[in-house]
């Protein structure tokens, strides 16, 4: 997804989690490995995607998430008290491990960056912003924010899952988002 395709893209409704898939949940949370691969074939790539946004696109380290916030599920799961909010759920594991995975590297973020003789003498291939690199501008981004922008665009979830996730009002994440947005489309504009 590109970075213009975010900055103006608005929030679409979401279809529920397949019934078939919430009755899993409480047979998984009793031990039923069936029932749990079966919640990892449904979920784990929504967590991959979200785990290499909040990492910055550093994939080993998203990789690293994902596998931690499947062991913690599988430990957890019987604490979910609303089933049918499992995959928001498994979401806010997957971006908590993740930002716990980036402080205890306290990993900074580095753009590298390459020149060729033929790309100097000509036009300057980022003064388009359709040409920007979506890594460079998650790595202006801390994680917090990465995290925000991740589970609205990545992961799909509305304002109100994300605030249960982030512990934040609805509107609370609409004005945060909104910011954010602002932030990113005022960058855009300036390079």
């Amino acid at each position: 997804m590109a970075v213009r395709d975010i900055v103006a893209r608005k929030a679409e409704p979401r279809t529920p989690v397949d019934s078939a898939i919430v009755a899993l949940v409480p047979l998984a949370a009793a031990g039923d490995k069936v029932a749990f691969t079966r919640l990892v074939e449904a979920f784990h790539a929504d967590m991959a995607r979200l785990a290499y946004f909040v990492c910055g696109g550093n994939r080993e380290l998203a990789e690293d998430a994902v596998q931690s916030a499947w062991a913690i599920a599988w430990s957890r799961l019987g604490t979910l008290r609303e089933p049918e909010r499992i995959r928001a759920w498994l979401l806010s594991v997957t971006a908590n491990e993740a930002r716990q995975l980036l402080r205890q590297q306290r990993q900074v973020v580095a753009v590298r960056l390459e020149f060729a003789e033929e790309r100097l003498a000509g036009p300057d291939p980022f003064a388009s912003p359709a040409l920007l690199d979506m890594a460079m501008v998650l790595a202006r981004l801390k994680p917090e924010e990465r995290t925000l922008v991740g589970l609205r665009y990545a992961a799909g979830l509305d304002s109100a899952e994300i605030g249960a996730v982030l512990g934040m009002s609805a509107s609370g994440v609409r004005s945060r988002l909104d910011r954010l947005l602002d932030r990113l489309r005022a960058e855009l504009e300036h390079e």
